[in-house]
């Protein structure tokens, strides 16, 4: 799945002089605190981190009542962009959209002028369904998992809006069997695009302030630190 990407960070933490006798716990404190949620130093949503100290020494701030902790780390984080794949469970149907929840805390909207023609709204035996004129058996369903274009993405509320118009898009079971080259051939173009395959970026080295970057508290539900 293309909104994922793996980056190296030089950060150095700020913790209270009081929790230097547990520093690494100070730090995953911090860094937890990131989760789920968009950030601009980063350049995405954080949802697993890894980090390394630098030195056993850290550094006094005369400035602030914090000491500076140097650490590598290692982030994987989720930054859809317009044009690019994504996968999602259909939490929701309607005769005029389908709504996704991607990796269970982003939601997604695909509208009726986004679904293409082929994609009829049913009812059968009182459940919503979208079903394929062309292919019986495609079927968007309750439960279903999706891959659909991304038609842009709010960072704030973590909303996407997406799309079903392209081939290669729609229920990735009866993509996989049925779509092969096609969905083959769409997955090599995506490929070009995302760096989740293994490369890294390299974020700039400076001063975090964790605490004071991800001081907004629009999360939609804490988690415990995630280890790559």
């Amino acid at each position: 799945m293309e909104g994922l990407k793996y980056s190296e960070a030089n950060l150095t933490v700020l913790i209270q002089p009081s929790k230097t006798g547990a520093v690494t716990d100070a730090i995953k404190q911090q860094l937890s605190s990131s989760l789920f949620k968009y950030n601009e130093t980063f350049d995405g949503v954080l949802l697993a981190y890894d980090f390394v100290i630098k030195s056993n020494l850290a550094k006094i701030l005369s400035l602030y009542p914090f000491v500076g902790v140097s650490l590598k780390a290692t982030l994987l984080l989720f930054d859809p962009k317009p044009d690019t794949y994504l996968e999602g469970k259909v939490v929701k149907l309607a005769q005029d959209a389908i709504h996704v929840v991607i990796l269970g805390f982003s939601a997604a909207i695909i509208t009726d002028e986004n679904i293409r023609d082929e994609f009829k709204f049913k009812i059968k035996h009182g459940r919503e369904i979208f079903r394929s004129t062309s292919h019986k058996r495609h079927v968007i369903k309750l439960g279903t998992t999706i891959r659909f274009l991304v038609k842009s993405f709010d960072e704030e509320t973590l909303h996407i809006s997406g799309s079903l118009e392209q081939p290669t898009t729609g229920d990735i079971r009866w993509l996989s069997k049925n779509s092969g080259e096609l969905f083959s051939a769409g997955r090599r173009s995506s490929r070009k695009r995302s760096n989740v395959d293994g490369t890294k970026e390299e974020l700039s080295s400076g001063t975090v302030d964790v605490s004071a970057l991800f001081s907004d508290n629009r999360v939609l539900k804490k988690l415990k630190t995630q280890r790559l």
